[in-house]
């Protein structure tokens, strides 16, 4: 069931039970409230009969009890004209239950329990329906010397019992009125509340088609609105995170291809010298130049096979950090490159001083191969400025800036995967397999550092390192 026909079923029933507890409380209420005004009523006017009656027989004590049973006849008659009320009666019956007066028109069937052992002091009543008319009886005992006498004040009671009937009837008109009215405003309501759920289905819809940058435009401040903007987030959340699990096939793929095209020349270089010596007849000079061929490639694939092993341990170490002076490390590594540096005429200049919380060899790893590519890069007679100053939230960074041939804006995204090389032939030339900057990565991300490349073609580039 679609959930506006749930609001709107749910609340018509919620509306009828709610409506019909509280009419029929209501229309109760006010019944009983009626009766009993007129249950007091009653007693009211019988306390008042009575009342008479004996006054009537205190003063005619010495009268003959036919004649004082004719008197209470007379008083009883004149008493109902009197009160020109066609809805009371009274009855007065001997001990046997003999009539002495009444004008009751009406066939009582039944047992009459308020004439049984009545009371003078004290007054039983009961409401009884005879035939279609419902009545209240008023009961209790006149004390006689020669005999006690039952006497009765009955009064008809049907109509309020006819208005609960109108009352019940006009209420239930009111209610289909209502029902009625209400079915129709909650049925454009609980369209109107789900709208925005709707629209949250379809955009479902279209995230599942692959559309992951899809959003809803809903702006309000309740459940739904929170809802909407929860599910703007989350398919933002999507939409960054297949980005990057895509940005991570793709990437994974390039290394495959690269790792496949790094093993591949080696391996082509061995197997060919191999098949070209057992093909060919001996021949020391041959033989030791094929051999010479196969040692460098194997070391080549051993050194090829030592980085990656580097580059798996560094994502699976935990290693001991202490406060250090990378101005120290800068110049331990200016002593170890002296001849790539005098071999192009580069000069190595290290400016400023500072410490950081660091794993001694692996920051003079990473700063070796950030100097060592900046040499690769750079021309003749040129420079290379390494510097170390703090920034305004006071962390130590470094900074290696030199003048080569630079990055393509293209290019700068990538370098730091493994095996992605900018210039392939200049890489091999130099015995290079694109691992350095990737291993310069990982040891960043080992120290919490952020590790930023900024290049232009032609004017060289600078690689900022900024510790925590």
């Amino acid at each position: 069931m679609k959930f506006w026909k749930k609001i709107f079923i749910y609340s018509l029933a919620l509306f009828l039970i709610i409506l019909n507890i509280g009419g029929i409380f209501l229309l109760e209420n006010s019944h009983n409230l009626n009766l009993n005004r007129e249950i007091e009523r009653g007693l009211s006017e019988h306390a008042s009969v009575y009342s008479g009656v004996k006054m009537i027989i205190k003063d005619r004590q010495a009268y003959s009890q036919i004649f004082e049973k004719n008197v209470l006849g007379v008083m009883m008659k004149r008493y109902l004209e009197d009160s020109n009320d066609e809805n009371i009666y009274i009855e007065i019956l001997d001990k046997y239950n003999n009539e002495i007066f009444s004008n009751i028109n009406m066939n009582i069937e039944g047992e009459r329990i308020e004439l049984k052992n009545p009371l003078v002091d004290r007054r039983r009543y009961i409401i009884r329906d005879v035939g279609e008319q419902t009545f209240l009886y008023i009961t209790n005992l006149l004390k006689l010397e020669d005999g006690d006498l039952k006497f009765s004040y009955i009064r008809d009671i049907t109509y309020l019992y006819e208005d609960r009937k109108k009352q019940y009837y006009f209420f239930i008109q009111l209610e289909l009125i209502s029902f009625v009215l209400l079915a129709v405003g909650m049925y454009f309501l609980s369209k109107h509340i789900t709208k925005p759920i709707h629209k949250l289905i379809h955009a479902t819809k279209i995230i599942t088609n692959g559309n992951y940058s899809q959003t809803v435009n809903i702006h309000t401040e309740d459940e739904v609105g929170i809802l909407a903007s929860n599910f703007n987030k989350m398919a933002t959340a999507v939409e960054e995170k297949i980005n990057e699990l895509e940005k991570n096939t793709r990437e994974k793929q390039r290394f495959i291809d690269n790792f496949t095209h790094e093993i591949k020349t080696p391996l082509t270089s061995i197997i060919g010298y191999a098949d070209f010596l057992l093909a060919t007849r001996y021949n020391e000079e041959i033989f030791t130049k094929g051999m010479n061929h196969i040692l460098n490639e194997g070391k080549e694939l051993e050194q090829l096979s030592t980085k990656m092993m580097n580059l798996v341990l560094l994502t699976k170490e935990d290693f001991d950090m202490k406060n250090e002076n990378i101005e120290n490390i800068l110049f331990e590594i200016k002593e170890t490159v002296t001849p790539k540096l005098e071999g192009k005429n580069i000069n190595l200049n290290i400016y400023g001083n500072g410490e950081a919380l660091i794993e001694r060899d692996l920051i003079k790893t990473l700063i070796g191969n950030l100097i060592d590519n900046a040499i690769k890069a750079s021309h003749e007679n040129s420079k290379i400025d390494s510097k170390l100053y703090k920034n305004e939230d006071d962390k130590t960074i470094l900074e290696i800036k030199d003048e080569g041939i630079g990055i393509d804006k293209e290019d700068l995204e990538k370098v730091l995967e493994p095996f992605y090389m900018v210039d392939k032939s200049r890489t091999r030339k130099n015995n290079g397999a694109g691992l350095g900057l990737s291993i310069c990565a990982e040891i960043s991300k080992i120290h919490n550092a952020k590790l930023q490349i900024e290049s232009k073609i032609n004017y060289g580039t600078i690689v900022r390192i900024t510790f925590p």
